[in-house]
């Protein structure tokens, strides 16, 4: 999905060095880094309802982006717009050809094993070589152990690894995830995320996932983009956002973050 012409620049301002090397097309390692996610002045409309209004998102290869805000912030809607499941009102989207989703909900068949739940998919998206694109899922999932064994058995965590076998199957370069630990134990979330983590870092996946878990967004998102009521409040890093919330809620400033963040979010008017 895509608009005509050139892309707009983001309205947000980047306030973090990797924010800033996105918008400069400039990387870490000091090679040119194009942003292979951008999307500027999104509007979504459901009736009289704005989910988001002229909301913008940049991303390089392998960063890892948290968008966080409390329930109705529209994240959920910005993640579909990216997908390309929901077509925004307003705005350009700019997104590469491989782009793997990862909705909530898992859409397994519970009753099938987990090697026939992604051997269907890969047929289903016609993989030339479906049993070797399962192979590989298996193998960098870590389910190969239990490929036999029927989903319906199997805990939360690893039926969300599965969920996300399914959006790799096309090995994309982009995935999204949509609040990806809910429901999950301590265990099993740490788990989830050493292997999202793994993906950004060693594979230059591009990894945009969205939750309500401040605390999770800040350890495991390089950058942060913050939605609250359709509208976009902040765009950088932990540490930025740390010195946000300190600077426009200085009463909360020495409570826990997640108060100080709620705090954050009244001054805003939210």
């Amino acid at each position: 999905m895509s608009g005509a012409g050139p892309p707009r620049p983001l309205p947000q301002a980047p306030v973090n060095a990797q924010a800033q090397a996105v918008h400069n097309n400039r990387g870490r390692s000091g090679r040119i880094a194009f942003p292979v996610v951008e999307a500027t002045g999104l509007v979504k409309r459901y009736g009289e309802r704005e989910a988001l209004r002229g909301v913008g998102l940049a991303a390089s290869a392998g960063e890892l982006v948290a968008v966080i805000g409390p329930n109705g912030a529209g994240k959920t809607t910005l993640l579909s717009i990216l997908a390309g499941i929901s077509k925004p009102d307003e705005g350009v989207v700019h997104m590469p050809a491989g782009v793997g989703w990862v909705p909530q909900q898992a859409g397994l068949y519970r009753r099938l094993t987990v090697e026939e739940n992604l051997l269907l998919f890969a047929r289903l998206e016609r993989h030339p070589d479906p049993h070797g694109s399962v192979e590989e899922m298996l193998e960098l999932t870590g389910l190969g152990e239990r490929r036999g064994e029927v989903v319906a058995r199997l805990s939360g965590g690893n039926q969300q690894r599965i969920n996300i076998a399914i959006g790799l199957l096309s090995r994309p370069s982009v995935l999204l995830l949509d609040e990806p630990s809910v429901g999950l134990d301590p265990r099993q979330r740490a788990r989830l995320w050493e292997f999202v983590s793994g993906l950004a870092d060693e594979r230059d996946t591009t990894v945009i996932f969205s939750t309500h878990d401040i605390q999770e967004a800040e350890r495991y998102g390089g950058r942060l983009l913050v939605l609250a009521d359709g509208e976009s409040l902040f765009d950088g890093s932990p540490d930025a956002l740390r010195e946000a919330v300190r600077s426009e809620a200085p009463e909360a400033a020495e409570r826990d973050f997640e108060t100080a963040f709620v705090a954050f979010l009244h001054h805003r008017g939210h």
